[in-house]
Formats: structure tokens, C-alpha cells, sequence
């Protein structure tokens, strides 16, 4: 009886621990985000996304972390069988060091999320903020895969025997490497291309880009692939490593304004000058040209007709789309209305035996 009062005791004890323990925990949460709420309410204003962000992200993460790290310390003053103790910090290790990995993440997403709010793309000179949005966004995944990764690894290395695996498998870790190596080379080849992208930058999000002959925007960039809109809402998916070893066209490379072109055929005996006038009177009257650069010049001279350029620039692709078609429009009407001998015609000179030819046939076609 006396042996059975005493084990009685000895798990009473155990739980009031642990009861403890676990109220401590979730008193210091409460402490600590009460003391993180004082301190950002008198932050200046562009501190609320730091805030706000850092209390949604890792409130449910701290409330498991700092209970668990209150158990685990106390867990070395339980009087409990040896064996139950063990067991019960192992778990406990375990279950620490995932919630360490999710806290970590989430920490993570804190800076992705100070870095959108600070950064913000849709404004019309974006080149800085999509630089570092892209960066952040290939950092975020290659830092999640790593944390994952190390997360597994420091479970696995709880265990004891799997000190002992790893040794005996190191005698075949030559032909494992090679087997695994091939295996998994689109994916290390796709790894180090998110890598170099992040570094030097060829592609961002919100970039317009021209890949295999189609016009869209950078819309999504993973460790894997990216995700280009097509301009008729289709989504190319295109692998990392083809912006590291093809071709491709990105028109907002250093900034966002773009250079245009608009071409008119015309008759040889258009007014050239008049012509010109007209294009600097209609760009100037649109709210969609930048002020930067307009000029129309004779580009090329064929059998029938000539080639006019206008050029024009914009803000961005989208503006500069919808100026082309406007002035592409207006300089047809002024054409069609004030010079329509200019359009393109086709002119023939008859000889004196087409022209009696002709007339005969038409002398035969009235009888």
C-alpha cells in the first residue's frame, strides 16, 4: 500500500509539473505579445505591417514553442520510471523541433510580407520592387526546401540507430550518389537556375516578356518553373532553366517604359511633311504618350509604295499597346479624309496596241 501511495504521489507530482509547466508556457505568450503589442502601437505608422504581420504569422507557433520548451526543461525533475522518462523527452524533443521548424517558416513569411507592403509593383516605375520581389519570393522557396529539409534531419538524428544506418551505408554512398545525382538533376538543374535568377536577375515578376513567340507577363516564379500570362489570359508554364540557357525577349528589363512602332504604307505622292505634323498633333493630344519620344521617318521604299514608322513611347506595355491602336486609328482617318489619293494604288500604262486591243473587244462586246 505504502509503495502504491508513493507511486500514486510520484505521478501526481509528474502532472502538477507538467500542469505547471504548460501554464508558464502560455503566461510568457501572453506576456510577451502583450509586450510586442505596447511597443509597435507607438512605432511610427509604417511599423503596423511589422506588427501586424509578426502577430498573425507566429502567435500560434510561440503559444506551442514556449509551452514545449517549459516541458522539455522540466521534464528533468519528473519522478518518473527512467524508461517513461525517456520516452516522454524524445517526443518532447521531437515535437520542439517542429515547432521550431514552424515557427521559422512563419518568420519567413514576416519578411515576405514587410517586403510586398514595402514594395508594391503596381505602381508605374516598379523596376526596383520587382527586382526585390522576385529575389524574395525565389529566397522564400529555396529557404522553406532548406528549413524542411534540416527540420527531418535533426528528427532523424533523435534516433540512435540511425547513427549506426548511416554509418554502414556510407561504404555505398559512391554509387547512391551517382544513382541519386542523375535521378534528381532536373530538379538540382532547376534549383541552381532559381539560384542564378535571384542573382542576376534576367526575369522578375511583372516582367513583359515575348517566350516562344508569345507576348505575357511574368506572373508566378517558383524553384521549378514560371508562370507567364499570355495577353488572352492562357498561362505558359516555362522551366527555370529556360531563361538561363534560351533566348527570350524582356521588354522591361531596366524600366518600364517602352518604345513603339506604328507603320503606314502609303502612295509615293503622300505629303510626308503634312503627314508628320499630323502625328505629333495627335500624340500630343494623348493622355496615354509619356512625353519622351515621337518621330515618323521613310523606313523603306517598295515597288509601290512607301513605308512610314511612327514612333511613339508610354509608361508601360499595356499604355503603350492602347497608344499604338489610337494613333494607328487616327492617322488612317486623316489619310482616308484629307489625302486619299495617298493610300497605296496600283498604276498600269497602256501601249498603242493594248489600247487598240482593248477597244476592239469592247467594239465586239456591244454588237
Amino acid at each position: 500500500m505504502a509503495i502504491f501511495v508513493a507511486d500514486w504521489q510520484t505521478w501526481v507530482g509528474a502532472v502538477v509539473t507538467v500542469a505547471g509547466a504548460i501554464f508558464v508556457g502560455l503566461i510568457t505568450h501572453l506576456i510577451l505579445y502583450w509586450f510586442i503589442r505596447r511597443i509597435t502601437l507607438r512605432a511610427p505608422s509604417g511599423k503596423h505591417a511589422l506588427r501586424k504581420s509578426l502577430i498573425e504569422q507566429t502567435t500560434g507557433p510561440m503559444r506551442l514553442v514556449l509551452p514545449l520548451a517549459a516541458l522539455y526543461l522540466a521534464s528533468d525533475g519528473l519522478r518518473i520510471p527512467v524508461g517513461i522518462l525517456g520516452t516522454v523527452r524524445h517526443l518532447l524533443s521531437l515535437a520542439l523541433i517542429g515547432a521550431l521548424c514552424w515557427l521559422t517558416l512563419r518568420l519567413i513569411k514576416v519578411l515576405d510580407d514587410l517586403v510586398t507592403a514595402h514594395y508594391v509593383i503596381t505602381a508605374q516605375d516598379n523596376y526596383r520592387a520587382r527586382s526585390i520581389r522576385t529575389q524574395m519570393v525565389l529566397l522564400e522557396r529555396i529557404l522553406t526546401g532548406t528549413i524542411l529539409l534540416a527540420t527531418v534531419a535533426a528528427m532523424l538524428m533523435t534516433f540512435p540507430n540511425v547513427w549506426h544506418l548511416g554509418a554502414g551505408l556510407f561504404a555505398s554512398a559512391g554509387v547512391a550518389g551517382i544513382v541519386i545525382g542523375v535521378a534528381a538533376r532536373p530538379a538540382l538543374a532547376n534549383l541552381l537556375a532559381g539560384v542564378q535568377v535571384a542573382l542576376t536577375e534576367p526575369i522578375r515578376i511583372d516582367d513583359v516578356v515575348i517566350v516562344e513567340g508569345e507576348y505575357g507577363r511574368v506572373e508566378e516564379v517558383s524553384t521549378v518553373y514560371v508562370i507567364v500570362q499570355i495577353w488572352d489570359k492562357r498561362r505558359l508554364v516555362v522551366p527555370l532553366t529556360y531563361f538561363i540557357e534560351k533566348p527570350f525577349q524582356n521588354w522591361t528589363r531596366r524600366t518600364s517604359d517602352l518604345l513603339g512602332t506604328i507603320f503606314l504604307y502609303t502612295d509615293y505622292l503622300a505629303p510626308v511633311e503634312e503627314i508628320r505634323r499630323e502625328l505629333e498633333r495627335v500624340v500630343r493630344a494623348s493622355k496615354l504618350w509619356d512625353g519622351n519620344v515621337w518621330n515618323l521617318q521613310v523606313t523603306d521604299t517598295k515597288d509601290r509604295m512607301l513605308e512610314l514608322r511612327c514612333m511613339v513611347s508610354a509608361v508601360d506595355s499595356p499604355t503603350l499597346w492602347d497608344l499604338r491602336v489610337e494613333v494607328r486609328e487616327k492617322m488612317i482617318y486623316f489619310l482616308q479624309k484629307n489625302h486619299p489619293q495617298s493610300l497605296p494604288v496600283i498604276r498600269a500604262a497602256l501601249t498603242g496596241d493594248a489600247v487598240r486591243e482593248l477597244t476592239g473587244v469592247l467594239e465586239n462586246g456591244r454588237r
